[in-house]
Protein backbone atom coordinates (compact mmCIF):
# COMPACT_ATOMS: atom_id res chain seq x y z
CA UNK A 1 0.00 0.00 0.00
CA UNK A 2 3.16 2.36 0.82
CA UNK A 3 4.41 1.62 -2.42
CA UNK A 4 1.13 2.56 -3.83
CA UNK A 5 0.90 5.88 -2.42
CA UNK A 6 4.40 7.02 -3.01
CA UNK A 7 3.63 5.57 -6.78
CA UNK A 8 0.83 7.96 -6.43
CA UNK A 9 2.49 10.91 -5.18
CA UNK A 10 4.99 10.58 -7.98
CA UNK A 11 2.65 10.97 -10.05
CA UNK A 12 1.55 14.14 -8.58
CA UNK A 13 4.94 15.38 -8.41
CA UNK A 14 5.04 15.13 -12.25
CA UNK A 15 1.64 16.54 -12.52
CA UNK A 16 3.02 19.85 -10.45
CA UNK A 17 6.46 20.05 -12.36
CA UNK A 18 4.56 19.52 -16.21
CA UNK A 19 1.93 22.09 -15.19
CA UNK A 20 3.78 24.63 -13.38
CA UNK A 21 6.32 24.49 -16.59
CA UNK A 22 4.25 24.45 -19.45
CA UNK A 23 1.02 25.65 -18.05
CA UNK A 24 -0.91 22.81 -20.23
CA UNK A 25 -3.00 19.96 -18.54
CA UNK A 26 -1.05 17.31 -18.26
CA UNK A 27 -1.90 13.62 -20.07
CA UNK A 28 -0.91 9.96 -19.02
CA UNK A 29 1.06 9.94 -21.90
CA UNK A 30 3.76 12.91 -21.60
CA UNK A 31 4.12 11.51 -17.94
CA UNK A 32 4.90 8.29 -19.46
CA UNK A 33 7.61 10.36 -21.73
CA UNK A 34 8.97 12.34 -19.29
CA UNK A 35 8.91 10.91 -16.23
CA UNK A 36 10.77 7.80 -15.21
CA UNK A 37 7.83 6.11 -13.28
CA UNK A 38 8.69 2.62 -14.11
CA UNK A 39 5.21 1.76 -15.03
CA UNK A 40 2.54 1.54 -17.59
CA UNK A 41 0.23 4.51 -19.12
CA UNK A 42 -2.67 1.86 -17.95
CA UNK A 43 -1.29 2.37 -14.30
CA UNK A 44 -0.28 5.98 -14.70
CA UNK A 45 -4.26 6.54 -15.71
CA UNK A 46 -5.53 4.46 -12.88
CA UNK A 47 -3.09 6.48 -10.07
CA UNK A 48 -4.56 9.87 -12.05
CA UNK A 49 -8.52 8.30 -11.36
CA UNK A 50 -7.83 8.22 -7.93
CA UNK A 51 -6.05 11.75 -7.79
CA UNK A 52 -9.07 12.58 -8.70
CA UNK A 53 -11.30 11.35 -6.81
CA UNK A 54 -8.98 12.06 -3.43
CA UNK A 55 -9.45 16.42 -4.59
CA UNK A 56 -5.94 16.67 -5.49
CA UNK A 57 -5.94 17.14 -9.43
CA UNK A 58 -9.09 17.90 -11.39
CA UNK A 59 -9.75 17.87 -15.16
CA UNK A 60 -10.41 21.13 -17.23
CA UNK A 61 -13.76 20.77 -19.13
CA UNK A 62 -12.20 21.69 -22.77
CA UNK A 63 -8.86 18.72 -22.31
CA UNK A 64 -8.05 15.40 -21.45
CA UNK A 65 -4.87 16.67 -19.19
CA UNK A 66 -5.56 17.04 -15.43
CA UNK A 67 -3.93 20.23 -13.28
CA UNK A 68 -3.55 20.32 -10.11
CA UNK A 69 -5.59 21.34 -7.45
CA UNK A 70 -5.13 23.17 -3.89
CA UNK A 71 -4.89 20.54 -2.78
CA UNK A 72 -2.54 18.84 -4.70
CA UNK A 73 -0.63 21.83 -4.51
CA UNK A 74 -0.89 21.29 -0.46
CA UNK A 75 0.57 17.73 -0.80
CA UNK A 76 3.28 18.38 -2.82
CA UNK A 77 4.25 21.44 -0.87
CA UNK A 78 3.68 19.23 2.75
CA UNK A 79 5.78 16.70 0.96
CA UNK A 80 8.78 18.80 -0.45
CA UNK A 81 11.88 16.73 1.29
CA UNK A 82 14.45 19.12 -0.12
CA UNK A 83 14.56 22.38 -1.19
CA UNK A 84 16.45 23.02 -4.56
CA UNK A 85 19.46 25.13 -3.06
CA UNK A 86 20.35 28.43 -4.86
CA UNK A 87 23.58 27.68 -7.21
CA UNK A 88 26.95 29.57 -5.72
CA UNK A 89 26.41 32.35 -8.44
CA UNK A 90 22.92 33.17 -7.34
CA UNK A 91 24.15 33.88 -3.85
CA UNK A 92 27.15 35.15 -4.34
CA UNK A 93 24.87 38.10 -6.31
CA UNK A 94 22.64 38.24 -3.68
CA UNK A 95 25.34 39.21 -1.01
CA UNK A 96 27.04 41.69 -3.34
CA UNK A 97 23.07 43.11 -4.36
CA UNK A 98 22.18 43.29 -0.80
CA UNK A 99 26.02 44.21 1.15
CA UNK A 100 25.67 47.19 -1.16
CA UNK A 101 22.67 48.59 0.75
CA UNK A 102 23.58 52.55 2.29
CA UNK A 103 20.67 52.22 5.00
CA UNK A 104 17.86 50.28 5.98
CA UNK A 105 15.17 52.04 3.39
CA UNK A 106 17.74 50.72 0.94
CA UNK A 107 18.51 47.48 2.20
CA UNK A 108 14.94 46.74 2.21
CA UNK A 109 14.16 48.18 -1.64
CA UNK A 110 16.92 45.78 -3.16
CA UNK A 111 15.43 42.82 -1.24
CA UNK A 112 12.15 43.23 -2.85
CA UNK A 113 14.03 43.74 -6.05
CA UNK A 114 15.70 40.93 -5.96
CA UNK A 115 13.09 38.89 -4.23
CA UNK A 116 10.57 40.07 -7.39
CA UNK A 117 13.78 39.33 -9.88
CA UNK A 118 14.19 35.60 -8.64
CA UNK A 119 11.01 34.19 -8.27
CA UNK A 120 9.28 36.81 -10.89
CA UNK A 121 6.15 37.27 -8.64
CA UNK A 122 5.15 40.11 -6.56
CA UNK A 123 7.78 40.48 -3.75
CA UNK A 124 7.05 42.17 -0.47
CA UNK A 125 9.25 43.23 3.03
CA UNK A 126 7.72 44.30 5.95
CA UNK A 127 9.95 47.28 7.95
CA UNK A 128 11.08 46.06 11.27
CA UNK A 129 8.90 45.62 13.92
CA UNK A 130 8.92 48.25 16.61
CA UNK A 131 8.60 45.62 19.63
CA UNK A 132 12.10 43.91 18.97
CA UNK A 133 14.01 46.82 17.76
CA UNK A 134 16.66 48.81 20.16
CA UNK A 135 18.27 52.35 20.17
CA UNK A 136 21.69 52.04 19.59
CA UNK A 137 22.35 55.92 19.57
CA UNK A 138 20.81 59.34 18.97
CA UNK A 139 23.26 61.73 17.29
CA UNK A 140 22.20 65.58 18.36
CA UNK A 141 23.52 68.07 15.77
CA UNK A 142 23.60 71.39 16.22
CA UNK A 143 22.28 73.13 12.62
CA UNK A 144 21.92 76.79 13.58
CA UNK A 145 23.02 77.85 17.20
CA UNK A 146 19.09 77.75 17.94
CA UNK A 147 18.29 74.83 15.77
CA UNK A 148 19.20 70.78 16.08
CA UNK A 149 18.56 67.78 14.31
CA UNK A 150 18.27 64.74 16.03
CA UNK A 151 19.56 61.52 14.29
CA UNK A 152 17.83 58.25 16.11
CA UNK A 153 20.01 54.68 15.21
CA UNK A 154 18.49 51.46 16.24
CA UNK A 155 20.19 48.26 15.97
CA UNK A 156 18.16 46.90 12.97
CA UNK A 157 19.26 50.23 10.93
CA UNK A 158 16.47 52.09 11.31
CA UNK A 159 17.98 55.35 10.83
CA UNK A 160 15.12 58.62 11.58
CA UNK A 161 16.00 62.39 11.45
CA UNK A 162 13.97 65.16 12.95
CA UNK A 163 14.72 68.38 13.24
CA UNK A 164 13.86 70.68 16.74
CA UNK A 165 13.76 74.77 17.48
CA UNK A 166 15.02 75.41 20.50
CA UNK A 167 13.77 78.70 20.63
CA UNK A 168 17.14 80.05 22.13
CA UNK A 169 20.55 80.28 21.03
CA UNK A 170 22.67 77.13 22.84
CA UNK A 171 26.30 76.90 23.31
CA UNK A 172 28.11 73.98 22.00
CA UNK A 173 28.37 73.24 25.61
CA UNK A 174 24.95 72.67 26.37
CA UNK A 175 24.50 70.70 22.82
CA UNK A 176 26.77 68.09 24.44
CA UNK A 177 25.21 67.63 27.54
CA UNK A 178 21.46 67.11 25.85
CA UNK A 179 23.03 64.92 24.03
CA UNK A 180 24.16 62.61 27.43
CA UNK A 181 21.12 63.12 29.11
CA UNK A 182 18.97 61.65 26.25
CA UNK A 183 21.30 58.71 25.53
CA UNK A 184 21.80 58.30 28.74
CA UNK A 185 17.37 57.51 28.78
CA UNK A 186 17.42 56.36 25.15
CA UNK A 187 20.40 54.04 24.39
CA UNK A 188 20.08 50.53 25.18
CA UNK A 189 16.41 50.19 25.72
CA UNK A 190 13.59 48.87 23.28
CA UNK A 191 11.94 51.58 21.16
CA UNK A 192 8.35 50.30 23.19
CA UNK A 193 9.56 51.43 26.46
CA UNK A 194 12.27 54.71 25.11
CA UNK A 195 9.08 56.73 24.71
CA UNK A 196 8.12 56.38 28.38
CA UNK A 197 11.53 57.11 29.42
CA UNK A 198 11.82 60.14 26.92
CA UNK A 199 8.69 61.55 28.42
CA UNK A 200 9.67 61.48 31.87
CA UNK A 201 12.78 62.82 30.79
CA UNK A 202 12.31 66.83 31.77
CA UNK A 203 10.81 65.98 34.88
CA UNK A 204 14.17 64.82 36.55
CA UNK A 205 16.03 67.24 34.01
CA UNK A 206 18.82 70.19 35.55
CA UNK A 207 16.03 73.37 35.60
CA UNK A 208 18.78 74.90 32.64
CA UNK A 209 18.29 71.99 30.54
CA UNK A 210 14.51 72.08 30.94
CA UNK A 211 12.48 73.83 28.75
CA UNK A 212 15.86 72.81 25.66
CA UNK A 213 14.52 68.81 26.96
CA UNK A 214 11.10 69.20 26.96
CA UNK A 215 11.44 70.26 22.76
CA UNK A 216 13.75 67.65 22.10
CA UNK A 217 11.84 64.92 23.75
CA UNK A 218 8.08 66.17 22.17
CA UNK A 219 9.88 65.51 19.01
CA UNK A 220 11.35 62.49 19.66
CA UNK A 221 8.50 60.99 21.79
CA UNK A 222 6.33 61.41 18.14
CA UNK A 223 9.02 59.37 16.46
CA UNK A 224 9.07 56.86 18.76
CA UNK A 225 5.75 55.95 18.69
CA UNK A 226 5.46 55.49 15.32
CA UNK A 227 4.77 52.34 13.97
CA UNK A 228 7.44 51.26 11.27
CA UNK A 229 5.79 47.45 11.12
CA UNK A 230 2.73 48.84 9.72
CA UNK A 231 5.24 49.96 6.69
CA UNK A 232 6.04 47.66 3.78
CA UNK A 233 7.84 47.77 0.43
CA UNK A 234 6.05 46.19 -2.45
CA UNK A 235 8.14 45.57 -6.29
CA UNK A 236 7.34 43.29 -9.10
CA UNK A 237 3.72 43.76 -9.20
CA UNK A 238 3.58 43.97 -13.09
CA UNK A 239 5.14 40.32 -12.91
CA UNK A 240 1.73 39.29 -12.01
CA UNK A 241 0.32 40.02 -14.94
CA UNK A 242 2.39 37.85 -17.56
CA UNK A 243 -0.04 35.32 -17.05
CA UNK A 244 -3.19 36.24 -16.73
CA UNK A 245 -4.83 32.90 -17.10
CA UNK A 246 -3.46 31.83 -13.90
CA UNK A 247 -6.18 34.13 -12.10
CA UNK A 248 -9.56 33.97 -14.12
CA UNK A 249 -11.41 37.08 -13.79
CA UNK A 250 -9.87 37.70 -10.29
CA UNK A 251 -6.33 39.97 -10.93
CA UNK A 252 -7.90 42.61 -10.75
CA UNK A 253 -9.26 41.10 -7.32
CA UNK A 254 -5.64 40.45 -6.46
CA UNK A 255 -4.34 43.69 -7.54
CA UNK A 256 -6.59 45.39 -5.68
CA UNK A 257 -5.97 43.82 -2.47
CA UNK A 258 -2.14 44.07 -2.54
CA UNK A 259 -2.50 48.27 -2.57
CA UNK A 260 -4.27 47.70 0.56
CA UNK A 261 -1.04 47.77 3.36
CA UNK A 262 -3.40 45.87 5.87
CA UNK A 263 -3.96 42.75 3.45
CA UNK A 264 -0.41 42.65 2.63
CA UNK A 265 0.87 42.52 6.59
CA UNK A 266 -2.13 40.12 6.79
CA UNK A 267 -0.29 38.05 4.38
CA UNK A 268 3.22 37.91 6.24
CA UNK A 269 1.49 37.31 9.70
CA UNK A 270 2.29 33.82 9.42
CA UNK A 271 5.76 34.56 9.69
CA UNK A 272 6.35 34.38 13.27
CA UNK A 273 10.26 32.70 13.74
CA UNK A 274 13.12 33.80 11.70
CA UNK A 275 13.87 31.29 8.81
CA UNK A 276 10.20 29.35 9.41
CA UNK A 277 8.63 29.25 5.56
CA UNK A 278 4.92 29.35 5.62
CA UNK A 279 3.37 28.80 2.74
CA UNK A 280 -0.92 29.84 1.83
CA UNK A 281 -2.32 28.25 -1.19
CA UNK A 282 -5.22 29.10 -2.67
CA UNK A 283 -8.72 28.52 -0.41
CA UNK A 284 -6.16 28.76 2.75
CA UNK A 285 -5.98 32.52 2.14
CA UNK A 286 -7.68 34.20 5.00
CA UNK A 287 -8.65 37.16 2.02
CA UNK A 288 -11.44 36.66 -0.32
CA UNK A 289 -9.40 38.46 -2.97
CA UNK A 290 -6.29 36.58 -2.97
CA UNK A 291 -7.75 32.68 -3.35
CA UNK A 292 -6.42 32.84 -6.79
CA UNK A 293 -2.96 33.08 -5.31
CA UNK A 294 -0.31 31.44 -3.14
CA UNK A 295 2.00 32.86 -0.59
CA UNK A 296 5.25 32.12 0.38
CA UNK A 297 6.37 34.59 3.40
CA UNK A 298 9.55 33.73 6.15
CA UNK A 299 10.30 35.89 8.99
CA UNK A 300 13.79 37.94 8.73
CA UNK A 301 16.05 38.80 11.91
CA UNK A 302 18.85 37.16 14.19
CA UNK A 303 19.20 34.31 15.94
CA UNK A 304 15.53 33.82 17.77
CA UNK A 305 14.83 37.37 17.04
CA UNK A 306 12.22 38.00 14.82
CA UNK A 307 12.79 41.52 13.06
CA UNK A 308 9.85 41.52 9.97
CA UNK A 309 8.15 39.34 7.68
CA UNK A 310 8.86 39.05 3.87
CA UNK A 311 7.99 37.25 1.07
CA UNK A 312 6.02 36.43 -2.52
CA UNK A 313 2.78 36.69 -3.92
CA UNK A 314 2.35 34.62 -7.16
CA UNK A 315 -0.54 32.10 -8.81
CA UNK A 316 -1.04 28.64 -7.04
CA UNK A 317 0.81 27.58 -10.64
CA UNK A 318 4.18 28.31 -8.93
CA UNK A 319 7.73 26.62 -9.10
CA UNK A 320 7.64 26.04 -5.12
CA UNK A 321 10.66 24.73 -4.31
CA UNK A 322 12.73 27.82 -6.23
CA UNK A 323 10.56 30.05 -4.41
CA UNK A 324 10.60 28.62 -0.79
CA UNK A 325 14.61 28.60 -1.44
CA UNK A 326 14.49 32.23 -2.48
CA UNK A 327 12.78 33.77 -0.03
CA UNK A 328 14.81 31.92 2.55
CA UNK A 329 17.86 32.66 1.16
CA UNK A 330 16.93 36.47 0.85
CA UNK A 331 15.44 36.43 4.42
CA UNK A 332 18.84 35.03 5.95
CA UNK A 333 21.26 37.41 4.10
CA UNK A 334 18.87 40.62 5.44
CA UNK A 335 18.71 39.55 8.77
CA UNK A 336 22.43 38.97 8.53
CA UNK A 337 23.17 42.44 7.09
CA UNK A 338 21.05 44.18 9.80
CA UNK A 339 22.44 42.67 12.64
CA UNK A 340 25.96 43.53 11.47
CA UNK A 341 24.34 47.48 11.56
Amino acid sequence: MANTDERRFDVLRAIVADYVSNQEPVASKSIVERHNLGVSSATVRNDMAVLEEEGYIAQPHTSAGRIPTDKGYRRFVDRLSEIKPLSGAERRAITNFLDSGTDLDDVLRRSVRLLAQLTRQVAVVQYPMLTNTVVRHLEVVPLTPARLMLVLITDSGRVDQRTVDLGDVVTEETVLRLRTVVNGALAGRRLADAAAAVAELPESAPADLRDHLTRICTTLVETLVEHPEERIVLGGTANLTRNVADFPGSLRQVLEALEEQVVVLKLLAAARNPGAVTVLIGEENEDEQMRSTSVVSVGYGRDDMLLGGMGVVGPTRMDYPGTIAAVRAVANYVGQILSGR
